[in-house]
């Protein structure tokens, strides 16, 4: 149940950090999209341990998958933007 749990509020930050991020360049589809919230809460949870906002074997919850999401999309449009030019 852990996985399941983990997947929809994965899915749940990505659909979140994309309506706070629009953008042309984003990732789209229904599973970059969960991907995308899941490597936000990881992201979130690695930062909030490294800051002490999170003791070990805590993780990230919605708020910080969103937060996270939001950073990994703004290092996808810096390194989509210079692929283009």
């Amino acid at each position: 149940m852990s996985i399941l749990w983990s997947i929809l509020i994965g899915f749940l930050a990505g659909v979140i950090a994309k309506l706070v991020m629009p953008g042309d360049n984003e990732p789209k589809g229904c599973l970059l999209t969960t991907v995308l919230g899941i490597v936000g809460a990881v992201v979130a949870t690695y930062l909030g341990r490294e800051l002490g906002w999170y003791a070990p074997g805590e993780s990230a919850g919605l708020f910080g998958a969103v937060v996270g999401a939001v950073i990994v999309l703004a290092i996808w449009a810096v390194l989509s933007g210079r692929r283009h030019r």
